[in-house]
């Protein structure tokens, strides 16, 4: 067997085509026989929880990880077969930047700040608040004004502003200041001994940007927003480093690069060895 790959995918409007680009046909199946590899160390990133995580993969047909990063990269599981265990090494390493308060005792010091609104409980988490803000309002001053407020309470923070494509509403996360879909593809390429060359992450919103201007090699998906792709190359460049970052423009296998399209694409161009284990009987 070859050395393992570690595959990283955002789900919403990355390997999940629920947004307004079209899907191709084969791109989840072609997906699913990749996994079958046992060379694939397979991890979903996502802003979801472990519930929704579930629920995608069971709507959408997708192969069940070996690991489920989810809230944003404020919890980390690994499958036990028919249940997640939570990695509270994870969890060890990001508590002490909330300075010892709940998400909940957070949410109720940063509640009085106007232009927050609270996002549904669902889509909260332990380590995770999640608001909705007006994406008209300018958005430095309202991270000033959050992270100033978190200092003054010794809480060390990392906000993460996006905005959600299909409805156009702003969103942020305030997670631990080491909590990121980053820091915890770090960790488990740690945990694993998987080197950056043999790791891949593909994502697709604002709140994939650490990872995609990080080192780590990563592919921006085709359908991703103009303002995310801008913003991923001036960041990108400015690091020195723009051969890790691979923007998705479709040919592969005939398909359009969108979704879960991109996401090979990316393997294929970073590993080309992988790009036979894409192979369908139908494909000439």
């Amino acid at each position: 067997m070859n050395d393992p790959i570690l595959l990283c995918s955002d789900l919403d409007r990355t390997l999940l085509p629920n947004g307004s680009a079209p899907e191709s046909p084969d791109a989840r199946t072609r997906v699913r026989r990749l996994a079958e590899r046992p060379e694939i160390i397979l991890a979903y990133v996502s802003g979801r929880d472990l519930n929704r995580v579930e629920y995608a993969i069971r709507e959408y047909d997708l192969p069940r990880p070996a690991h489920v990063i989810a809230d944003v990269g404020s919890s980390l599981y690994r499958d036990q077969g028919h249940t997640w265990q939570l990695e509270q090494g994870w969890i060890d390493e990001i508590a002490p930047d909330f300075a010892g308060f709940t998400a909940v005792e957070l949410r109720g010091m940063l509640g009085e700040l106007p232009g927050l609104e609270p996002q549904e409980a669902s889509k909260q988490g332990a380590f995770k608040l999640s608001f909705y803000v007006d994406p008209k309002r300018p958005r430095d001053p309202l991270l000033l004004t959050l992270q100033t407020r978190l200092w003054e309470e010794g809480v060390r923070a990392n906000l993460i502003y996006s905005i959600d494509e299909p409805s156009g509403t702003g969103l942020l996360d305030i997670l631990p200041e080491r909590a990121n879909k980053r820091q915890a593809i770090e960790y488990l390429m740690r945990e694993a001994g998987i080197d950056l060359n043999r790791t891949l992450f593909a994502g697709d919103s604002g709140n994939d940007l650490d990872v995609l201007v990080s080192p780590i090699p990563s592919v921006l998906v085709r359908n991703a927003q103009a303002s995310v792709r801008e913003e991923a190359l001036r960041q990108i460049t400015a690091t020195g480093r723009p051969e890790s970052l691979y923007l998705a423009q479709g040919g592969l296998f005939g398909m359009n690069g969108h979704y879960a399209a991109g996401v090979l694409e990316g393997l294929a161009h970073f590993l080309p060895e992988t790009r036979p284990w894409m192979r369908l009987p139908s494909d000439t």
